[in-house]
């Protein structure tokens, strides 16, 4: 294992962050605070509970997995398609560099930038409304596994991508919507029993309801099936990044 460019490619990924520090990590976390105030107070202020837990605390996971998902995506796709674009993708090909190591420098610089967002927002919550975190461990395993998963998605996206145009495409028109129907601000018990049949097939509705149990000990779905279902996507992108640098799709053509 070359640890080296492993650290080289990171601190690379991690420097843009820097630099960009007002449109990386202030803004999302300002977005996130709109909603808390909106939805929290607002809106809340007509919702006494659900599931036992005030409105404004019930929304804090699905919150904090929206901007998670988003930004993983963003930081992994953007990362990976810039060299496409500059061409300078080829010097890394070209390295004695091993697409492991590409994938962990990417995926893990992508992935350490939305936990860091992650626990900002998570801090910013602790202001607006009162919260507990029942089970911190699973919360720090949810947060961790979900940012690492989609990041090896975002990091799919940006392979796949060959404009800037199709970059935002499957974020905006598929994952987005997919987070806010997915019980980021509503449980799905709510619902009439043909939605929430619906709602059990959005993949992010486990994710949301596995975060949620480990804050409230309340959850849509159970404990076990969340966690099997982040570690299966998991798998799946691990498994279609190990075919993407096989084949050298979208790659070396």
């Amino acid at each position: 294992m070359n640890f080296h460019a492993v650290k080289a490619i990171y601190k690379f990924e991690m420097s843009r962050t820097r630099r960009t520090l007002l449109q990386s990590v202030v803004s999302p976390v300002v977005s996130t605070s709109l909603y808390f105030v909106v939805f929290g107070s607002a809106i809340g202020s007509h919702i006494n509970e659900v599931g036992g837990v005030s409105y404004g605390a019930f929304i804090v996971p699905g919150l904090i997995m929206l901007s998670l998902l988003t930004q993983s995506i963003s930081n992994a796709s953007f990362g990976i398609y810039f060299p496409k674009f500059t061409g300078t993708i080829y010097e890394l090909l070209s390295a004695p560099v091993s697409f492991i190591e590409v994938v962990m420098a990417y995926v893990g610089a992508a992935a350490t930038k939305s936990i860091m967002i992650g626990l900002i927002i998570l801090a910013t919550a602790f202001v607006f409304v009162p919260m507990r975190i029942e089970h911190p461990g699973f919360m720090l395993l949810f947060l961790v596994l979900t940012a690492v998963t989609f990041s090896l998605f975002g990091f799919i996206i940006g392979i796949w991508a060959d404009n800037f145009e199709r970059l935002q495409l499957i974020p905006l028109l598929v994952v987005t919507p997919l987070t806010f129907l997915g019980g980021s601000f509503y449980s799905i018990d709510m619902l009439p029993p043909a939605w929430r049949t619906i709602s059990l097939f959005n993949p992010v509705l486990y994710l949301v309801s596995g975060f949620r149990w480990s804050f409230f000990g309340e959850s849509d779905v159970s404990i076990g099936i969340s966690l099997g279902m982040t570690f299966g996507f998991l798998a799946a992108c691990i498994a279609f990044v190990w075919w993407i640098f096989k084949t050298g799709w979208r790659i070396k053509s």
